[in-house]
């Protein structure tokens, strides 16, 4: 039987520290962790008069330590959970660059598990896209590897663990972060605050939950039951001066936890969807959609009245605070115009002309099912019920798996593993259309590597305003992606839920 989402009624909330160092409401210069003005600090700062011009000018990279550590993630006097990090620091990682400036990061192993880091939603070189027994052979345990990129957009992106077949323990053990690409000329803001959000499957006494069960994997993914915003537990507190401009970058860096956000006591811009710029809105019903590997900027003017609170939640149970804002101090007075898009990125088609477009169907299958015995039980059930009988309410049937726990998934009756051969072949500029069916009993969060895509409407008359790098496929559903593929190599399409990634969900194409 898979596991039931563990958080299901009213979730318990403990406020942490407040204040602006909480979630590092700074100055933006003081968030950098990387970039030409920050080197590292074991670069040489003169180099030999005699050494070669691009030795001379070439930074060290920055080395980045996976290793074991420990986090506070119950209250005393509960031990300490035994985790995995980056440099030792319980918050997750943030690297900061300017628009332009090129990421030079040495990942060191030193887990017991391979690694890869994947640059989630940068459109990014092949060889840089970071999957472990793709487009890189994996880190192993005590060696390293050295990323160099120059981002090609501004944006919001997340670094997650993914190595085939091994992506679910790092991930659930912590490690993840964003890389934050900054416009060259970033809207005007007092501050610029990053929530990255995890969750954990703990144990009664705060160790981790083992990693590997099928049931997860099979159903729903490992849903944790407890949730932590930039490393520590929801919700996350802090103030600002009343009529605050503010910049928020959110990103779903959990393992598979899928959910809505609601905005509350605020007034919301989104700016950005998956890291690229979009003319403003407000979200409808002041939520949006919000599956693992999604990131929005959004832009916040706060109230001009101190002691006023705004939050952002998640629509799980009766609804938890990720984080809320409270008004404090002299009201900020300066004029401002008002909230407009961040920016454009020329580098993307004005449209996505369909008309030579290669068309590809995609079809996921796989996953626990509901017998066919059970759900007509569960329909009689239903029907009793309508009826008034007094025995009905048995709880509906839940889905079972017995298959091959390695190949739980299908995506055109392939399981993904290293060596598949891609599923088709472009020449480099080619517009692509991609027919995604989910024929599965869950709904399928999916991710585009190395491309970002526009959502078709249902006859092609048109698509949503946004770029997206990831969505999400509800059962039993049809939905049509369009994407030109101008970026070289093998590409994946995979699952974002990192348990189901890791038995089979995802395929590959190639550009060339």
């Amino acid at each position: 039987m898979p596991p039931a989402d563990p958080i299901s009624g009213p979730p318990s909330r403990r406020a942490l520290l407040g204040g602006a160092a909480a979630l590092g409401l700074l100055p933006v210069s003081a968030l950098a962790q990387g970039g030409a003005k920050d080197a590292p600090k074991d670069a040489p700062k003169d180099a030999p008069k005699d050494a070669p011009r691009d030795q001379a000018l070439t930074p060290e990279p920055r080395a980045l330590t996976a290793a074991p550590g420990k986090a506070r993630l119950r209250p005393e006097p509960a031990p300490e959970t035994a985790v995995w990090s980056f440099d030792g620091r319980a918050q997750p990682l943030v690297l900061r660059v300017k628009l332009g400036e090129t990421v030079r990061v040495r990942v060191e192993n030193r887990t017991d598990k391979p690694l890869a880091l994947h640059w989630h939603g940068v459109r990014n070189q092949n060889a840089m896209d970071g999957v472990g027994g793709v487009t890189q052979a994996p880190i192993q345990p005590g060696a390293d590897f050295t990323y160099v990129f120059t981002p090609p957009d501004a944006g919001t992106y997340l670094a997650r663990p993914l190595v085939v077949g091994g992506s679910s323990e790092p991930s659930g053990r912590g490690l993840a972060g964003f890389l934050i690409v900054e416009e060259k000329a970033p809207p005007a803001v007092d501050a610029d605050v990053a929530l990255l959000v995890q969750d954990w499957r703990l144990e009664a006494d705060g160790s981790l939950m083992g990693f590997g069960q099928t049931a997860f994997a099979a159903a729903n993914g490992r849903l944790g039951n407890l949730v932590t915003v930039n490393g520590r537990p929801v919700p996350e507190t802090f103030e600002a001066r009343p009529g605050s401009r503010v910049r928020v970058r959110i990103g779903n860096a959990c393992n598979a936890r899928g959910t809505r956000i609601r905005f509350e006591g605020l007034k919301v811009y989104v700016a950005a969807v998956d890291g690229q710029p979009t003319d403003t809105f407000e979200p409808l019903r002041a939520t949006l959609p919000f599956p693992p590997g999604t990131r929005y900027d959004l832009l916040v003017d706060l109230p001009s009245e101190p002691g006023q609170t705004g939050s952002i939640s998640a629509l799980v149970g009766q609804g938890l605070v990720l984080a809320s804002v409270t008004t404090k101090g002299a009201p900020v007075t300066e004029k401002r115009p008002p909230i407009g898009p961040v920016g454009e990125n020329r580098l993307l088609p004005a449209e996505v002309k369909l008309q030579n477009a290669v068309r590809r169907d995609v079809v996921i299958t796989g996953g626990a099912t509901v017998p066919k015995d059970a759900k007509d039980a569960g329909a009689k059930d239903a029907g009793a019920k309508d009826a008034g009988a007094k025995d009905a309410g048995a709880k509906p049937a839940e889905p079972t798996y017995a298959g091959d726990p390695a190949r739980i998934w299908m995506v055109n009756g392939q399981s993904g593993a290293a060596g598949l051969a891609p599923i088709f072949s472009v020449k480099r500029g080619q517009v692509v259309v991609l027919a995604l069916r989910n024929e599965t009993a869950f709904p399928q969060a999916l991710h585009l590597h190395g491309h970002v895509f526009r959502l078709l409407h249902p006859l092609d008359d048109g698509w949503e305003p946004y770029w997206l790098d990831t969505f999400q496929l509800l059962e039993g559903r049809t939905a049509r992606i369009a994407f030109q593929a101008d970026n070289p190599g093998r590409w994946l399409l995979s699952a974002t839920v990192l348990e189901r990634f890791d038995t089979g969900l995802w395929t590959s194409f190639e550009v060339t």
